[in-house]
């Protein structure tokens, strides 16, 4: 008995020990970051910086407007693109899919998860980007190519698998019993998925399209390759973008003598990290009131 209550112990510290520890790292990095990011704020007011579209270091100007705009535009059309195609592709593997098929399928899906992401850019520097230039060309709009378009094909791509398989599983958890209960009233099998499955697992599917969401928010490679890097407010799809994952793996390390440039970086890797904290937490509220609704 004692001993049972010293292993009880033990683990309750050591899970304790691990979130608290988890807890400090982040808080250090936020820290951190803001400190280096102090001298630009101490330059610069924030209405400045969220506001101006000009990005010009070797002037002394540092707008993060284009860069902000480029992040959450690629990652909105990246999950518009990815999230109708994910459930119907979770829908079929787990309600109408052969077992063998469904293995396949997945087993496909685990190698897609694990590509690296320079593999994604190369593929989309060869495929997605004379295929946008292609579109952009058929709708009159002369681009090369690479475009905030292509960086969302190839971002809804890279998310694809992880909203897929957790989806997939969440679907499969749902009891037997609801499915033949809701058979046997009569309801079709694409009646029961839509009004019975769908709404008892929408909060797992909504932590895999949040999941979704923060892969493709902090992306930087493969986007990098083929979203053009152009410090402009994109017109259309078609036009480059600037993402702040780009701008800080493309610059940080090179010109750093530019007065404030490596402070500008460092705010932009502050402001990512913001964002990502700021969505997940209205991510985990939403799941919150969903589970609070469904009592």
């Amino acid at each position: 008995m004692i001993i049972r209550r010293i292993k009880d112990v033990t683990a309750t510290l050591f899970i304790r020990s691990a979130i608290i520890l988890v807890n400090v790292i982040a808080f250090v990095i936020i820290v951190v970051l803001f400190a280096k990011a102090k001298p630009i704020l101490d330059a610069k007011s924030i209405s400045h910086l969220f506001t101006s579209a000009v990005w010009h270091p070797l002037k002394g100007e540092f707008g993060f407007v284009p860069f902000i705009l480029g992040t959450l535009e690629v990652t909105a059309i990246a999950m518009i693109l990815s999230i109708p195609f994910c459930l119907l592709s979770s829908i079929y593997l787990s309600e109408y899919a052969h077992r063998n098929v469904r293995g396949f399928v997945r087993f496909v899906v685990d190698i897609l998860a694990g590509i690296p992401s320079v593999v994604y850019g190369l593929w989309g520097v060869i495929v997605v980007v004379p295929f946008v230039r292609d579109i952009g060309h058929i709708f009159g709009y002369q681009t090369t190519g690479y475009s905030l378009l292509a960086g969302s094909i190839i971002l809804a791509i890279m998310v694809s698998p992880v909203i897929i398989s957790i989806s997939t599983e969440v679907l499969q958890t749902m009891p037997i019993e609801a499915r033949e209960s809701s058979l046997a009233l009569g309801a079709t099998r694409w009646e029961t998925v839509k009004h019975v499955l769908m709404k008892s697992s929408l909060n797992g599917i909504a932590a895999a399209i949040v999941l979704g969401f923060a892969r493709a928010f902090g992306e930087t490679i493969a986007v990098l390759m083929v979203i053009g890097n152009v410090a402009k407010i994109p017109s259309s799809i078609f036009d480059p973008a600037y993402p702040l994952p780009a701008l800080i793996a493309n610059n940080y390390g090179e010109m750093m003598s530019i007065p404030l440039y490596d402070s500008a970086l460092l705010f932009a890797a502050l402001i990512l990290m913001l964002v990502i904290g700021v969505f997940s937490l209205a991510a985990n509220y939403t799941l919150l009131t969903i589970q609070k609704r469904a009592r």
